[in-house]
């Protein structure tokens, strides 16, 4: 009875004896991860301490400018020791298709960082190339011997393949004409600039941003002058050669970016040695490349070009031949733009030149969007120049 009582009066919800708590084991999964945690960052720790000092402090590198550092090539050999002009240890630099060696044995090691311009900061000229002149800004080289061929040129493939430059040129001239080139054709479709034109500068930073090479264009004395006229300015046989340098600096100074010059007529200048020379030597001290047009036979820019260290180039082919108040007519050009492609599959490469008609601007931007689905890359023309002091 008395049991019975005290169950009665027991509270509800108290008639149970509180669970014992489980007796978890030592070894849980939580403990288990954690001391497998650390262990891999105690072991860690001691593999860090016990590596060769290099890993924790690497040994200090010469850092010296890429025009100062040579490579000493072996004959028969695929590496390359490069000796930095501090006199740092050696490095050794293996090419899988190593280089031909120049004439003395030594091969020029640049990085080509240093050399061309990233594409965003394309249409800036670079300070460094640049001369103050009365007449404007004049091309130069930099104190590190940089050129504005080597900085301003469009970067490319570097592909041994059949390759096509093709050159549009007489821009700036016509302000709607210029837009037009410069908005429809492809970005490796180089651009030639008159120094007569108007807004160059700004047209220029346009076709920079657009990704085009850019060029200029030197008038030059033809055969008949002064009855064929190339304007303004005009380098002549009967100027002397300080009137002929003032006014091709006049020229050289009327734009910025642009890789080297190309002539503008100039038939009978081209042909004259020593007029020649003095334009050459000139163009060798600036940096700048020089290409020929192609529409003379009688030229003797390519040997003075060479001598004088200017890269140099010559087309192949006037694309867009015209007649006595005739424009060019679309069948015709693309006549000579397949015999380009001939060239380039023959030779390895070929240049053309054309003016800024609106036949010649639609005909060439039709045409480039189907060239390299035959297996032709289009590239700038600094990429097909002879360079005598190679980048």
């Amino acid at each position: 009875m008395t049991s019975g009582k005290k169950d009665i009066d027991r509270p509800l919800g108290h008639d149970k004896r509180p669970d014992k708590p489980k007796r978890r084991g030592v070894f849980t999964t939580g403990r288990i991860v954690t001391a497998l945690a650390a262990i891999a960052v105690l072991g860690t720790s001691t593999a860090v301490a016990l590596r060769d000092r290099p890993f924790r402090s690497p040994s200090p590198v010469a850092v010296t400018s890429p025009v100062e550092e040579t490579v000493a090539r072996s004959s028969g050999s695929d590496t390359a020791t490069a000796t930095p002009a501090s006199g740092a240890p050696d490095a050794s630099i293996t090419r899988l298709q190593p280089e031909e060696p120049s004439e003395n044995g030594v091969i020029i090691i640049r990085d080509p960082s240093a050399m061309g311009q990233h594409p965003r900061l394309a249409h800036l000229p670079d300070r460094a190339l640049i001369e103050e002149s009365e007449t404007g800004p004049l091309p130069v080289r930099d104190a590190g011997g940089r050129r504005p061929f080597d900085v301003y040129a469009r970067s490319w493939s570097g592909t041994r393949g059949a390759r096509i430059a093709i050159i549009i040129g007489g821009l700036g001239l016509s302000q709607t004409t210029t837009q037009y080139a410069i908005e429809t054709l492809r970005p490796e479709i180089t651009l030639a600039f008159a120094p007569a034109g108007n807004s160059l500068s700004r047209w220029m930073q346009q076709a920079r941003k657009e990704g085009h090479e850019v060029i200029l264009q030197v008038p030059m004395e033809p055969f008949g002058y002064p009855t064929q006229n190339p304007g303004r300015n005009t380098l002549t046989l009967d100027a002397s050669p300080s009137q002929n340098m003032s006014r091709m600096r006049w020229a050289l100074s009327r734009l910025t970016n642009y890789t080297g010059v190309m002539n503008y007529m100039g038939g009978r200048f081209t042909a004259d040695d020593e007029a020649m020379g003095d334009v050459m030597a000139e163009l060798g001290q600036r940096g700048l490349m020089y290409i020929d047009d192609g529409t003379s036979a009688r030229s003797v820019a390519q040997d003075l070009a060479l001598q004088e260290g200017v890269p140099f180039a010559a087309s192949d082919a006037l694309i867009d031949p015209t007649g006595k108040n005739r424009r060019p007519e679309r069948s015709e050009i693309l006549k000579k733009l397949d015999e380009l492609e001939r060239i380039a599959r023959a030779r390895g490469y070929a240049i053309g030149t054309g003016s800024a008609f609106d036949e010649t601007i639609d005909a060439v931007a039709s045409w480039s969007n189907e060239v390299t689905g035959r297996g032709i890359e289009l590239v700038p023309v600094s990429a097909v120049a002879a360079d005598p002091q190679p980048r």
